[in-house]
C-alpha cells in the first residue's frame, strides 16, 4: 500500500466534500458533529482556506491521507504552542471502509515523521475515548504513552464521555 499526506488543496473541493458525505454518519458517532454549512461546497473552499491560512501561521497542519491516491482519512495537528512547548494536538479519522488495515497507524507514523521533521515539534499530545480500542492501538502502536484519565471531559449527543489522554516526544 502506498500512503501519501498532502496538505488539502483548492481541486481537492470535490472529492474532500464527498468523502465528508459519505463518513459524516460514522465521525459523528465519534465527534461533534459539524455545522449543517461545512457541508457545501462552499463550507469545504472555507475550511481549506482555513486549514492553508493556520498552516502560512504555524497555528495547525492539515493532511489528507491518500492510499494510491484515494483518499481515505485525515490527520491534523492543530493548538501548535511554539513558545516554551514546541507542542500540538494530534487528530486523524480514517473513511469508515477504511478501519481496521493499519492505514490510521501507517499515517500517524507519516505524521509523526512531519511533526517531528518539517514542523520541528518536540511533543505531540492526542486523546482517544476508551470506547474506541482501534484508536487506543493505533496510539499504543506508534509509541504513545497514557500520562492521564479525564472523567467525564467530553460531551456528545447529551452523553458525556472520558477521555484517555496520550503523549510522545520528539526522538
Amino acid at each position: 500500500m502506498n500512503l501519501t499526506l498532502t496538505p488539502p488543496q483548492w481541486d481537492d473541493v470535490n472529492e474532500l466534500l464527498a468523502f465528508e458525505l459519505a463518513n459524516r454518519t460514522f465521525f459523528e458517532s465519534w465527534i461533534n458533529a459539524r455545522p449543517e454549512a461545512y457541508y457545501t461546497v462552499e463550507g469545504v473552499q472555507r475550511a481549506i482556506e482555513s486549514a492553508l491560512l493556520e498552516a502560512s501561521e504555524d497555528r495547525a497542519y492539515q493532511y489528507l491521507i491518500r492510499e494510491n491516491g484515494m483518499l481515505v482519512g485525515r490527520i491534523n495537528f492543530t493548538q501548535v504552542r511554539r513558545r516554551y512547548y514546541h507542542s500540538a494536538s494530534l487528530g486523524y479519522r480514517m473513511g469508515a471502509e477504511f478501519t481496521g488495515r493499519g492505514l490510521a497507524r501507517q499515517a500517524v507514523a507519516l505524521g509523526l515523521e512531519k511533526a517531528f521533521g518539517e514542523h520541528a515539534l518536540k511533543r505531540i499530545e492526542a486523546t482517544v475515548r476508551p470506547e474506541n480500542p482501534g484508536s487506543l492501538r493505533v496510539l499504543q502502536r506508534s509509541g504513545f504513552t497514557q500520562y492521564g484519565h479525564s472523567r467525564k471531559a467530553f460531551l456528545l449527543d447529551g452523553q458525556w464521555f472520558d477521555l484517555l489522554l496520550f503523549e510522545i516526544h520528539a526522538p
